[in-house]
C-alpha cells in the first residue's frame, strides 16, 4: 500500500513554481475564486489537513486551528504574519512559516516609484491630461518636489528601509536620517546617514518613507500630531502597513496642505473602499498594494512558500519559520 500524501489546502492560486511542488507531494486543494474564502468555508476546507497555504486576507486563529487537529504546518504567502496567532500556533505545536528576503528590491523600487509620482504629481496631471484639462504648456502648471539633495527619513531602518535609502542616496544624493530600535554604525558609515527619533526626523526630512514592522507600538504611529511636525512641502510614503497611519489624520493633512502629497501602497482596510476621501485627495498617489508584484518575486515568494509547508508536513526544519520556539513542540 502506498503511504498517504498529506493534505494541503491552498487558499488562492499561487504561481506554479510553488504549486507544482506541492502537488507532486500532497494532495492539494486550490481555492479557485479570486476573492478569499469566507472563514466557515476556511473552516472546513482545512479541519483534515495537514498543511495550509495562507495569504494575509485569512485570518488563522485559534478557533480555526482547533477545528483542525491534523495541522502541522500553516505557510504564509507574505512576509508579514499578522494574519496569524502565533502564540496559539505555537501552545498547539503547529509551525508558521513565511516568505522573508525575498520581497525587500521589488518592495524599495515600489517605495520608490511612489516617492517619485508624489513629488511630481503624476497622477493628478495623469488625470487632468485624460480629462481634457490639459490646455498648454504652463510655466507653473503641476509643479512638483526636487528630489536630488533633498533629505529623505527612513521610518524603520530594516532591510527594505536600508534598500530604499542606497536607492535614494546614491542615485538621487540625498542625505539619509532614520529610526531603528538599535544602533546601525555600519550603515552611518556606508550612507552619512544618522539615527534619529522621530519628531526629529520628520521635522528635518523632505521626503518620509515609512517601513517599519505592524505591532501594538507601531498601529497609529502617524498621526495628526506626526503630520503637523513635517514640512508643508514633504511627501510621505508607505509601503509597510496601512493600520501605521490614521487615514484619517493623512486626509486632513492632504487638505489642509500640512504636506505636500502622499503615495500609498498599503491601506486600512485593503481594498481601500472607492468612496472613501483618500482618493478624492488629488496629492495623494494610491496602489493597491503591488510591492511584491514582479514575476521573479512572486515566483521566488510561492517556491519558499511550498519548501515550508513540505518541510512542515514531514516534520522537517522550515527555510524560514516565524515561530521558532514552536521546535520542541511540533505536531509530527
Amino acid at each position: 500500500m502506498l503511504p498517504m500524501r498529506p493534505k494541503v489546502f491552498v487558499s488562492r492560486m499561487i504561481p506554479q513554481s510553488g504549486l507544482k511542488r506541492l502537488q507532486e507531494r500532497c494532495e492539494v486543494e486550490v481555492w479557485p475564486d479570486r476573492m478569499p474564502p469566507a472563514p466557515e468555508v476556511l473552516r472546513a476546507k482545512i479541519a483534515d489537513c495537514d498543511g495550509i497555504v495562507s495569504l494575509l486576507t485569512d485570518r488563522i486563529d485559534a478557533p480555526l486551528m482547533d477545528a483542525a487537529p491534523r495541522l502541522k504546518v500553516v505557510s504564509n504567502f507574505a512576509v508579514g504574519v499578522n494574519n496569524i496567532d502565533l502564540a496559539a500556533a505555537t501552545e498547539r505545536g503547529i509551525a508558521i512559516g513565511n516568505t522573508p528576503g525575498v520581497l525587500t528590491d521589488a518592495t524599495a523600487d515600489i517605495a520608490v516609484t511612489l516617492l517619485l509620482a508624489a513629488a511630481r504629481r503624476l497622477g493628478e496631471s495623469m488625470i487632468d491630461a485624460r480629462e481634457g484639462r490639459w490646455l498648454t504648456w504652463e510655466p507653473t502648471g503641476w509643479l512638483g518636489q526636487d528630489i536630488g539633495g533633498r533629505t529623505l527619513g527612513i521610518v524603520g531602518m530594516g532591510r527594505i528601509g536600508l534598500a530604499m535609502a542606497r536607492r535614494m542616496h546614491y542615485g538621487w544624493g540625498m542625505p539619509i536620517v532614520y529610526t531603528s530600535r538599535t544602533p546601525k554604525p555600519e550603515i552611518d558609515a556606508e550612507l552619512k546617514a544618522r539615527r534619529v527619533e522621530l519628531p526629529e526626523l520628520l521635522a528635518m526630512s523632505d521626503y518620509v518613507s515609512v517601513h517599519a514592522d505592524l505591532n501594538p507600538s507601531t498601529k497609529g504611529l502617524f498621526g495628526a500630531d506626526q503630520f503637523r511636525q513635517m514640512k508643508p512641502t514633504a511627501v510621505f510614503i508607505n509601503t509597510s502597513r496601512g493600520p501605521l497611519v490614521d487615514q484619517d489624520a493623512l486626509v486632513m493633512a492632504l487638505r489642509e496642505g500640512l504636506i505636500f502629497s502622499a503615495g500609498l501602497d498599503v491601506t486600512d482596510p485593503e481594498p481601500l473602499p472607492p468612496t472613501h476621501p483618500l482618493y478624492a485627495q488629488p496629492n495623494c498617489v494610491i496602489a493597491p498594494h503591488i510591492a511584491s508584484a514582479t514575476v521573479q518575486t512572486r515566483d521566488e515568494m510561492a517556491r519558499i512558500c511550498a519548501e515550508n509547508l513540505l518541510a512542515g508536513v514531514l516534520g522537517q526544519p522550515l527555510t524560514a519559520c516565524a515561530n521558532p520556539a514552536v521546535e520542541p513542540k511540533r505536531r509530527r
